[in-house]
């Protein structure tokens, strides 16, 4: 469940989702940079399987949000998303005992061009423990770019979401 979704609906977004779908992990792209463990078991009380931590947050809420998912049986995914140092911070992360770390081009700057495929490479060489993940940008047309760098996570909103045909398109990613 995309980050605006959850901001305008709130967390009944997951819930409806996980209720609808429980066989799928749903993932909450919570972008917590404060309080993350409280967070977490909310977001963990309303379905959510996976819930998403920026990694500019400071190291002890990263720690909580870590230490509540354990409790919970959920998983944590840091974004990287504002990261200068994607190399450290990766490495810095995956030492707290995240579940998955992930590249994450953004919007306003997806509009310029820019995406994380480069970053997914940078993060692998790095990362010895969490899985690997990559968002931002992520089209139809770039997919087969993507998975030659093979993440554990691939996350697509709008490369879904702005197309007519969506579950022709989200079907074709999918295969």
């Amino acid at each position: 469940i995309g980050t605006p979704v959850v901001k305008i609906e709130g967390l009944q977004a997951v819930k409806a989702m996980k209720e609808a779908f429980p066989q799928l992990q749903v993932l909450a792209d919570m972008k917590t940079m404060d309080a993350a463990g409280y967070e977490v078991l909310k977001a963990s009380e309303h379905g959510a399987d996976i819930v998403t931590i920026l990694a500019v947050a400071e190291d002890e809420s990263i720690k909580g949000a870590v230490a509540e998912a354990k409790k919970q049986g959920k998983k944590i995914l840091i974004d990287l998303i504002a990261v200068k140092d994607l190399a450290k911070r990766a490495q810095e992360v995956d030492a707290m005992g995240v579940d998955y770390i992930c590249v994450h081009t953004g919007y306003d700057l997806q509009a310029k061009g820019q995406n994380s495929f480069k970053d997914l490479e940078t993060i692998k060489g790095v990362v010895k423990n969490a899985k690997t993940a990559i968002a931002g940008g992520i089209k139809l047309e770039t997919l087969p770019e993507v998975l030659k760098s093979n993440p554990d996570l691939i996350i697509v909103g709008g490369g879904i979401a702005n197309q007519d045909d969506k579950k022709a398109v989200a079907a074709e990613m999918q295969r």
